[in-house]
């Protein structure tokens, strides 16, 4: 017989260890899925613009959002979902900036998404169950007040501008820009949260919230349209012929100057008013240089209409200038320096400290510095507003130029770091909303696309896309229109932060008398 091995008993404290073990790693997989889908669903907002261009989607692609918010069983973790919800959002909508910060991306989108937390705190205090008339009622005017304050801040220029605010993205569907006139992008991206929320509330309140809820998606969707057919445009002017210039991908200043002027040779015998280059597009050093002045003096005159070009300049500090010149028949007439510059993509802030930056991401080699503020230049009988680039992300400077007496607006462009993803074409969008708040036509060339026009309603004129070289001539109606977002600038996010601070007290009010009736009791 052989002997069998001793059997080793079994620990009496090691199944309940086991067992909780299991109920840890369980509980922390059932927190972590509405973690991924907050993400997911800040994500969604990739859809709404150019290239998928899906922004009607935007009316309720944000409800799952919603719901995940107020599903949050603490408000802590209803802050932290709304920091996941922003950050999906940013590295969605912001993905084409991968190969200019590169290893960065996601600290900064993680940053920027901070910005969310208090809008996750504000859905999940207001719409968590059970929902209530009053909170709902509350909720559907603070919810979107709170992110329209989220994009004033992130609007600010150090935290990189205005790009993917939500109301930019309806730039397709002038008559939901109506409201942009009103009261800028800010009173579209309200009114697109609002619908969101009163979706979210008409799913989850009762019977008596959800009368209102559907009062405030029905306006929500329709007072754009509304003021839009309401306040149609009056007679055209005067039509300019306006011509937009796009060279394409020339990395070379000096070839990308010749073939703007072999490009604009060909508009020969063409009735013109304008002719647009992009940004950069004239030779460097433009100012110290006669023979070149004197070649767009000559193209002036052989096309019979003024030509804004744009350059780089060079300052005795070494720093350098962006700037557009504006040339006709009787040489240089006026320009404008560049007064908004783009953070580490045109100027790294603390060089000595920073400027390591430099090597390892493609930030800036050297600083630009702005200009003095901004102009209004006459190019055939006609005052036309210049803007380069970035500044076409910033309401604030398109309704300068037209309280300054600007009929149209011009903006030139380079996005040629960007080829080949959806920046060029969410750019080119902007015009249509600059357009659209301001109620003057727009146009944006583009040294390799999207070159673009739109009317004083925010209508597509034309749309040259990224694979064209060449030109585009088009029609550009001269339709002035004096806005409520003219007139009252950016009111929206102050009502919104009135809004904010009434509910942070209703709050705080409520909370302090909870507490005392819990002590009492």
């Amino acid at each position: 017989m052989t002997a069998s091995a001793p059997t080793t008993p079994p620990d009496p404290g090691r199944a309940p260890v086991l067992a909780t073990a299991r109920t840890t790693s369980r509980n922390r997989l059932r927190a972590a899925w509405p973690r991924v889908g907050a993400v997911a669903a800040g994500g969604l907002g990739i859809a709404l613009f150019p290239a998928p261009d899906l922004g009607i989607l935007a009316w309720f692609a944000f409800v799952p959002l919603l719901l995940v918010l107020r599903a949050a069983p603490t408000w802590r973790e209803a802050a932290l979902r709304g920091w996941l919800g922003g950050f999906g959002f940013l590295c969605a909508t912001l993905y084409w900036l991968i190969p200019n910060i590169i290893y960065f991306f996601p600290l900064v989108m993680a940053a920027l998404g901070l910005l969310w937390v208090p809008w996750g705190y504000a859905v999940w205090a207001l719409l968590r169950p059970p929902l209530n008339l009053a909170r709902a009622l509350l909720a559907l005017i603070t919810v979107p007040s709170v992110w329209v304050l989220i994009e004033t801040v992130r609007s600010w220029k150090p935290f990189g501008g205005p790009w993917a605010l939500l109301g930019a993205s309806q730039w397709n569907h002038p008559a939901e820009l109506g409201l942009a006139s009103v009261g800028g992008v800010w009173l579209v991206s309200f009114a697109i949260v609002a619908a969101n929320t009163a979706i979210a509330v008409a799913l989850t309140a009762p019977r008596a919230a959800k009368a209102a809820a559907a009062a405030v998606a029905v306006a929500s969707v329709g007072a754009g349209p509304l003021w839009f057919f309401a306040h149609p445009l009056g007679p055209a002017t005067r039509t300019l012929q306006v011509a937009l210039v796009q060279p394409g991908v020339i990395h070379d200043s000096q070839a990308r100057y010749a073939e703007g002027l072999r490009i604009s040779r060909q508009l020969q015998g063409r009735a013109l008013n304008l002719v647009v280059w992009g940004e950069s597009s004239a030779a460097d050093y433009l100012e110290s240089s006669p023979s070149e002045r004197a070649q767009l003096t000559a193209l002036s005159t052989q096309l019979g209409a003024p030509v804004l070009v744009n350059g780089d300049a060079l300052l005795p500090s070494g720093a350098g200038e962006k700037i557009s010149y504006l040339f006709d028949s009787n040489g240089l007439q006026s320009q404008y320096v560049k007064s908004r510059l783009v953070l580490f993509g045109e100027y790294i802030p603390f060089r000595g400290e920073l400027g390591w930056l430099a090597n390892i991401t493609k930030a800036a080699g050297n600083n630009l510095v702005p200009g003095s503020g901004l102009v209004v230049m006459t190019a055939d009988g006609v005052r036309i507003g210049p803007l380069i680039c970035f500044e076409s992300a910033f309401p604030d400077m398109a309704r300068t130029e037209a309280r300054n007496g600007a009929q149209l607006l011009v903006y030139q462009s380079e996005t040629s770091t960007f080829q080949g993803s959806w920046a060029p074409a969410q750019h080119a969008s902007l015009a249509a909303v600059r357009a659209a708040e301001t109620g003057r036509p727009a146009v944006q060339a583009a040294l390799t696309g999207v070159s673009v026009a739109f009317d004083a309603q925010g209508r597509q004129l034309a749309w040259y896309p990224t694979q064209n070289v060449g030109s585009v001539v088009v029609g550009v109606p001269l339709q002035e229109a004096q806005t409520p977002y003219d007139r009252f600038g950016n009111y929206v996010p102050v009502l919104c932060a009135l809004v904010t601070a009434g509910a942070c007290g209703a709050g705080a009010i409520g909370i302090t008398r909870s507490r005392r009736r819990r002590r009492l009791g």
